[in-house]
């Protein structure tokens, strides 16, 4: 029978079929066995048990495609770029790469994909279900990688290093996007003010804040928020999630800077040795911009979120910090606590003092590159550099 299959095969009167060749080798009836196959998956048992790792099929021709998997065989073979596969539904789908074709559509948003199980993933996000579930958190995801990916947010995991610097990460694309800073390649200019971002979504942040929109509001207590990483942490106060987790005294945290600031004084660490050594540990989620101590941090998630808490009651201008405030009352109360041991002139700002200061000095810090004169403060820079574009 095997000879008569080989001759057919020969003359292009039938497909090869390697599954087909393994039952007549082992002198079997594949019809039969096709018979009694169909019988087993009626009656739910499963006869055909792996050698190899005790795996049981309904099916020898499953068995034999499993059995691949040990053997390290790929029969399979793409003409295109030479890849091989397993099977014979692998090689098809990676064909689709080559052809460019995608015959899985999603009926909602029309999005086309070359495999099947891509396109079911994708309309999770549509019908919102999220069958993956953390079991340290309860934070359930759309998919597998997700959940994945997240875990490590609990183990402190961070696979993916950065080359350049040595800084690791949770997820290949955190990385990616971290390797974008070493090019130094800004690409996304902001059409109003002229600032340059390595990605657009950090610039789509940028523009929300210019505008002042907050389109992310959370229903319970009405706070809004202008990117939806914000609103995400907000929510954590609600629900009273805390995924970040101390594995020495099993302690739990909303955000990863207080869990980072608590190992310290679980370890006795000197909180303030960053300052000294240069190193900026605590990383905005919203930039990415970094800073020594987590206070500082604090203080730049303002500029993201707009918040304005600090109020004047006088003159009902808002401020994001207490020190703005204080700065702002001292114009209405005439208050000049900061003094000039020269000349004895006072002024309101430290920083007005160390302006003036230069006077005393005669240092000249600003030089024009164009003509080397030098100048006291960079506004008067700016105004003379005038001069040059009118030539």
């Amino acid at each position: 029978m095997l000879e008569n299959y080989s001759n057919l095969v020969f003359l292009g009167l039938a497909f090869s079929k390697p599954y087909l060749v393994t039952f007549l080798e082992q002198s079997s009836d594949p019809w039969s066995v096709k018979r009694k196959e169909s019988a087993a998956i009626h009656l739910g048992s499963k006869p055909h048990k792996c050698k190899e790792c005790g795996k049981a099929f309904d099916r020898n021709s499953v068995l034999i495609q499993h059995q691949r998997i040990h053997t390290g065989e790929r029969s399979y073979k793409c003409e295109e770029c030479g890849k091989s596969f397993n099977y014979s539904s692998s090689l098809k789908q990676h064909q689709r790469i080559h052809t460019g074709e995608k015959p899985y559509k999603c009926e909602v948003c029309g999005k086309a994909f070359n495999c099947s199980s891509y396109l079911g993933k994708h309309q999770r996000i549509h019908t919102g279900e999220k069958r993956y579930k953390c079991e340290e958190c309860g934070k359930p995801f759309t998919n597998c990688s997700g959940l994945i990916v997240h875990r490590r947010v609990h183990t402190g995991e961070k696979p993916y290093k950065c080359e350049e610097c040595g800084k690791a990460f949770h997820s290949l694309s955190s990385l990616s996007k971290h390797k974008i800073i070493h090019t130094e390649e800004k690409p996304y200019k902001c059409n109003v003010c002229g600032q340059v971002f390595h990605v657009p979504s950090k610039l789509s942040h940028h523009k929300i804040i210019q505008t002042g929109e907050k389109p992310y509001k959370r229903k319970v207590c009405g706070k809004a928020f202008c990117i939806p990483l914000l609103l995400s942490k907000h929510n954590r106060v609600h629900t009273e999630e805390n995924p970040y987790n101390s594995q020495v005294y099993n302690k739990a945290f909303i955000y990863p800077s207080r869990l980072s600031k608590h190992k310290k004084i679980c370890t006795k660490e000197k909180p303030y040795k960053s300052i000294h050594t240069g190193e900026k540990e605590y990383q905005c989620e919203v930039c990415g911009k970094d800073f020594q101590v987590s206070s500082s941090l604090s203080k730049h998630r303002i500029i993201h979120t707009g918040e304005k808490p600090y109020k004047f009651e006088v003159c009902g201008k808002t401020f994001s910090f207490s020190s703005s405030l204080s700065k702002d009352k001292r114009i209405h109360t005439g208050e000049n606590p900061y003094k000039c041991a020269v000349y004895g002139k006072a002024f309101y700002y430290p920083s007005l003092l160390s302006k003036h200061k230069i006077i005393h000095t005669g240092e000249k810090r600003y030089k024009c590159e164009l003509c080397g004169k030098a100048f006291h403060y960079p506004s008067l820079l700016s105004e003379h550099k005038v001069i040059h574009t009118r030539k």
